[in-house]
């Protein structure tokens, strides 16, 4: 019974026991009266006992709570003291003299650095053998490729914020040349950051880089939309310039994204070569501007210029080479619209850049017994391409590449060099199925005529594979 039903009942008694008084002899009573006693002390010995039962029951609940919350703040504790000994930044304090004159601090590398790989191959199928750039000399990283099933360029990177100042990245490239695997060392570079102490927007890069010039070579080749470079970067740049140097970008505070830099370079790498002496031999500047066209759409433009005293550079497996001065100038455009305002879902862009190089120096192809020939001219390359994302996993693309060639000199008629009469040409199309952010396939044709009368059908299967940590790509 219930407390309450017990109240109860004893109210009833004490109500019949009143009446029993009033209404019998003294004697009846008192016996009636002991018996209601005894009914109400094993009345009230039930209530007790159950109050204590009760009672029990309430402490048991509460010290389960109290524990409870006694190891929900003991865990919260320790993560806090936890946080506190792996802080991003923590000073470390010493008696030693060189500690105490530094006031260094030391700054916390549990995810430092990030470790990235990307693994790339390809299956190609040529229906030339000979690929040749007429009129072009084109160094080795810019050639076709070889047939076949084939590993492709593959990356190791590692990068990570060195401390509040500086950035810091090494991408090391594995590729096959001449039927043996290399590793290449495409980046290795330190760029300031914010809290450098420099004026807002403006940053430094010193190493080795992929630099600003143009919109495709920023990128590493395994983020580019189609399998294989347009061929303006594979005759005027042997697919990137990476040249050992220092760079100077300033975001200029203006309503639209504005950018100038310049950069000035050893001169070692394509479009220069075997530079000498102790002074830059490339020099850099650029301007980009950008911005949004409402909610779905972006664009940006860029112009550039890259001069380098070309110490002697070798092209068409070593068989041509170039001595004298190069002057490449360039400018992109590329423009972004998203339907349905998310670009996950569907993206269109379309992307083009034009590149002029105006050299004067002279030419020597070994295959010709004739001499040394001057050359002052100058010759253009351009490429556009479209790419459209119509499910978050699909895109398709194409992109037409072209070269104009320049006025062959009479001392390499008949030589490489020589264009007869013919631009260098290619038409491309693309698919390509993207798993997630770490996994794309791409099926791709090509058909190039980069020789008069010489035309390629192409067909390349290419995957990519992202593993570890992985930089955003720029825009």
């Amino acid at each position: 019974m219930t407390p309450k039903t017990n109240l109860c009942i004893i109210f009833a008694m004490l109500i019949f026991l009143t009446q029993s008084l009033s209404g019998a002899d003294l004697s009846e009573s008192t016996d009636v009266l002991h018996e209601e006693i005894r009914l109400l002390k094993k009345l009230v010995t039930e209530m007790k006992a159950e109050f204590n039962q009760t009672n029990a029951s309430f402490r048991k609940e509460i010290e389960i709570i109290r524990d409870s919350h006694k190891n929900l703040i003991t865990d919260l504790n320790n993560k806090i003291s936890k946080l506190e000994q792996t802080g991003i930044e923590r000073n470390v304090e010493s008696d030693s003299p060189r500690q105490l004159l530094s006031n260094r601090k030391v700054y916390d590398n549990s995810f430092n650095p990030s470790i990235g790989v990307i693994l790339n191959g390809r299956f190609s199928d040529f229906s030339q053998k000979n690929a040749d750039f007429g009129g072009f000399g084109v160094g080795e990283e810019g050639e076709r490729g070889s047939e076949s099933l084939a590993v492709d360029e593959s990356e190791l990177n590692f990068s990570a914020n060195v401390d509040d100042k500086f950035y810091g990245s090494i991408t090391a490239a594995i590729v096959r040349e001449d039927g043996s695997d290399i590793v290449e060392l495409e980046e290795a570079y330190i760029q300031t950051l914010s809290e450098f102490g420099l004026p807002t927007g403006l940053s430094l890069k010193a190493g080795r880089a992929l630099w600003t010039l143009g919109y495709l070579n920023e990128h590493h080749a395994h983020a580019d939309d189609f399998a294989d470079r347009p061929l303006v970067y594979r005759a005027f740049l042997n697919n990137s310039f990476n040249d050992d140097g220092v760079e100077a970008s300033y975001v200029l505070p203006t309503a639209v994204y504005s950018e100038i830099g310049a950069g000035m370079f050893k001169g070692d790498d394509f479009p220069g070569g075997n530079s000498t002496g102790s002074s830059p031999q490339s020099y850099s500047t650029f301007v980009r501007v950008g911005g949004d066209i409402g909610d779905n759409q972006s664009w940006r433009v860029g112009g550039y210029f890259l001069g380098t005293k070309v110490g002697e550079r070798f092209s068409n497996e070593e068989m041509v080479s170039f001595v004298g001065d190069s002057d490449l100038l360039a400018a992109d455009i590329r423009y972004t619209w998203a339907p349905t305002g998310n670009a996950r879902e569907q993206e269109l862009t379309i992307q083009g850049e034009f590149f002029q190089r105006d050299e004067d120096g002279t030419y020597e192809d070994r295959d010709l017994p004739s001499a040394i020939t001057s050359f002052d001219d100058d010759t253009e390359g351009w490429y556009i391409q479209s790419v459209y994302k119509f499910h978050p996993r699909w895109r398709i693309g194409v992109r037409y590449s072209e070269l104009n060639s320049a006025e062959t000199p009479v001392g390499l008629v008949g030589s490489s060099l020589d264009a007869r009469g013919h631009n260098p040409e290619s038409y491309s199309i693309m698919a390509d199925w993207t798993n997630s952010e770490f996994s794309r396939l791409r099926l791709q044709y090509n058909h190039e005529e980069l020789a008069n009368g010489r035309e390629d059908d192409q067909l390349i299967v290419q995957y990519i594979i992202s593993l570890g940590a992985h930089a955003a790509h720029k825009y």
